[in-house]
């Protein structure tokens, strides 16, 4: 057996999909030496999960990786629910308050292939056909055993080990993680296929008929894909397009579908999608050619613990549910920046253990309620008699009408609307307006004044100052006060840099004042000066006045983000 040395790869991911990409690129981007393991010897070659949504693409931003996405993704700005041969509800993105205003329709094939050209920018290759065939834990310790694609045996010792190896994770096996939740009845069905250029190309359809469920997504170039429960007797047997699923771990196209199921064993054929969007959508649409197709049956399950010792569960290894809202490929991206700049800050900075516990009080609620979520919006779109039914036809137009209700119901689904308020990690103290503790830094135009290393860049965007490998403690303060910067908050600056040397970049802005311009008031509130701490990760760890609450931010700080022996 090969023992490797442990500061050659302190932080080893298990699985090389969306989630573990985004978990290894946060690490690398932060300085920490990371491994990615994935025991399929190739990159999968179906589309799987589709959908970006927009508060990931702002991370992506954040990371400055944004790009590649844009330039190859598709944008659907529109969504709507047919039920009983009438549409019941629309809901479009364009009022969202972000850049990204759509949910972009990309194959995951294209996601991970740019992930991977990222984290190799950054040194880090994916160790290909290499299968984890043990892990345990012994006291402070994680022994894992590896199998490598020439029969090669290897065994390590990872501090921290991130299993991202999908719905049916070697690792969560192998520790006895448990998986609750519950199997659909129901047979679904995935077709990627090409039609005639008369449908939109930037529209969502949902068709509830009494034949059953059929979903219409625009994936760009005349392609699109159909979602739909598999009809009774349609007598499949393999002469579609479908694939099968990927050697070891990770799930492949049928299993992960939507981020969910398991496979079922024959694939739809041609005839059975031109059946379905016969019988079940309201258009005239030809089907020209079908590029993939697979039957899936869906899961909702989750495990009762994100951490376990120095395992930490990320993606679908975590969690699997249905794929209404696609939710889950962008769950799992979100866990991974998450969790990666906590793992750096207890790696490199030597902050409190604790930091790690903190992963499963901010995303297992979120996990929690994406599960529910998703399991009642399949089963109010599925039903076809009873109180469900009712529910969809009478109360969901009545509710699709009322602003407010949309406004919430498309925060949600682009996930927005994501927050940490009760977080430990928070402390929150009452300003006049602005984002709160725990939640989304929003974006904004700002006048700067002064930055790290005295950088003064005149007219900038929140997202171009904050630096995923570091805090950002930005002071918002008075044009009166800006010539000479505010005593306080220069102490507070001051004392933050001391208890946590090189974490922070600090940056003191004002009104763009440009015309056209949203009033940053709008934004981050009235209160000035105010200071607010973003996290690695684009939350607000904390905010408050430079004056009054610098001792209560130094103390916060020191329990979570310093070093632990600064508390002995």
């Amino acid at each position: 057996m090969l023992a490797v040395p442990l500061d050659l790869a302190p932080v080893l991911v298990v699985g090389a999909g969306p989630t573990g990409l985004a978990a290894a690129l946060s690490l690398a981007r932060a300085q920490v030496p990371v491994r990615i393991i994935d025991a399929a010897p190739r990159p999968g070659r179906f589309s799987r999960a589709i959908g970006i949504q927009a508060r990931t693409l702002e991370l992506f931003e954040q990371h400055r990786i944004v790009e590649p996405f844009l330039a190859l993704g598709h944008r659907a700005r529109l969504a709507h629910l047919h039920s009983g041969g009438r549409r019941i509800a629309a809901l479009d993105f364009d009022p969202l308050q972000t850049r990204y205003p759509y949910l972009l329709m990309l194959d995951q094939t294209e996601t991970e292939r740019i992930l991977t050209e990222q984290l190799a920018g950054l040194g880090v290759m994916i160790e290909r056909g290499v299968t984890l065939t043990r892990c345990r834990q012994e006291g402070d310790m994680t022994r894992v055993s590896l199998r490598h694609g020439d029969g090669r045996e290897e065994a390590v010792e990872p501090p921290y080990l991130i299993a991202a190896d999908g719905a049916h994770s070697t690792v969560r096996h192998q520790l006895g993680a448990g998986f609750a939740g519950h199997a659909f009845e129901q047979t679904f069905l995935l077709a990627d296929f090409s039609a005639a250029p008369d449908w939109p190309d930037d529209e969502i359809h949902l068709f509830a008929t009494h034949d059953g469920l059929a979903g219409m997504l625009p994936l760009g170039g005349g392609r699109y894909r159909l979602v739909a429960d598999r009809p009774p007797g349609s007598g499949d047997s393999g002469n579609g397009h479908g694939g099968e699923p990927d050697a070891g771990g990770r799930a492949g196209p049928a299993r992960h579908a939507g981020d969910a199921g398991t496979a079922a064993a024959a694939a739809p054929s041609l005839e059975t999608c031109r059946e379905i969007v016969r019988t079940r959508i309201d258009a005239e649409l030809t089907i020209d050619e079908l590029v993939w197709s697979s039957y899936f049956h869906l899961n909702s399950r989750m495990v009762e613990q994100l951490r376990l010792g120095r395992v930490l569960f990320a993606g679908d290894a975590a969690h699997v549910h249905g794929p209404a809202g696609a939710q889950g490929m962008n769950t799992g991206i979100q866990e991974a920046f998450n969790l990666g700049w906590k793992l750096a800050r207890v790696l490199k900075a030597g902050a409190p253990e604790r930091l790690l516990d903190s992963y499963h009080a901010e995303r297992h609620p979120i996990e929690r309620d994406v599960l529910r979520q998703t399991s009642f919006i399949t089963q109010v779109v599925e039903a076809d008699r009873g109180p469900l039914k009712l529910l969809r036809e009478h109360l969901v137009p009545v509710l699709a009408s009322l602003g407010p209700v949309r406004d919430a119901l498309r925060r949600s689904v682009s996930e927005l609307a994501v927050q940490y308020r009760k977080s430990p990690l928070t402390l929150e103290r009452v300003l006049d307006g602005g984002p709160r503790a725990g939640e989304r830094a929003p974006d904004a135009l700002l006048r700067v004044h002064d930055g790290p290393l005295g950088q003064a860049p005149g007219i900038a965007r929140l997202f171009d100052l904050h630096d995923p490998a570091h805090f950002t403690l930005l002071t918002i303060e008075a044009p009166e006060q800006a010539a000479e910067g505010d005593p306080d908050d220069r102490e507070l600056a001051a004392a933050l840099d001391r208890l946590m040397p090189g974490a922070i970049r600090h940056w003191r802005v004002t009104e763009a004042d440009l015309p056209g311009a949203p009033p940053l008031g709008d934004v981050y509130g009235h209160t000035l000066p105010s200071v607010y701490l973003l996290r690695p990760d684009g939350y607000i760890a904390a905010r408050g006045r430079p004056a009054s609450d610098a001792n209560a931010l130094l103390r916060h700080c020191e329990m979570w983000f310093a070093a632990a022996n600064r508390h002995a």
